[in-house]
């Protein structure tokens, strides 16, 4: 009886059958590894690099450009920040505002999925701000 909820298998497969894996080559990274922060970072002003542009939707169904930017400086180097950038039509002059940081001009929205590219690896100085339960992330300055 194969169990549905479990495409691995595993609440049928006991420890000791599973196959063995030699994890011993990782003992000393594991040691001196400091667990890694699961918590947001804190509201400021970061420059940053745009390692992902990628389009997708939101949970309403609205198209949304969603960015994954890595912190290049200061105390929280390597941590990443993420900005969605839902698009509707009262969000369009934000949008637009992103994209003039970015320096990059679109005769047409509909242009947007083949210029993604040129948004990767620039550099800029944002602002991350929270006021509730949502942050926003602002573009201030490319870099």
């Amino acid at each position: 009886m194969s169990n549905t909820h479990d495409p691995f298998n595993f609440t049928s497969t006991p420890a000791a059958a599973a196959p063995s894996v030699d994890l011993s080559q990782y003992d000393a990274d594991f040691e001196h590894a400091e667990a890694a922060e699961s918590e947001e970072v804190p509201d400021g002003k970061y420059q940053v690099r745009v390692q992902a542009a990628r389009l997708n939707k939101s949970q309403a169904g609205n198209p949304m450009l969603q960015y994954d930017l890595v912190v290049i400086s200061g105390q929280h180097t390597g941590r990443h920040i993420f900005k969605n950038s839902v698009l509707t039509s009262n969000a369009m002059p934000f949008f637009k505002a992103d994209l003039k940081v970015l320096e990059i001009e679109l005769p047409k929205l509909s242009d947007l999925p083949n210029r993604l590219d040129v948004m990767l690896d620039q550099t800029l100085e944002i602002t991350k701000k929270t006021k509730g339960e949502y942050s926003n992330v602002y573009f201030n300055k490319r870099l």
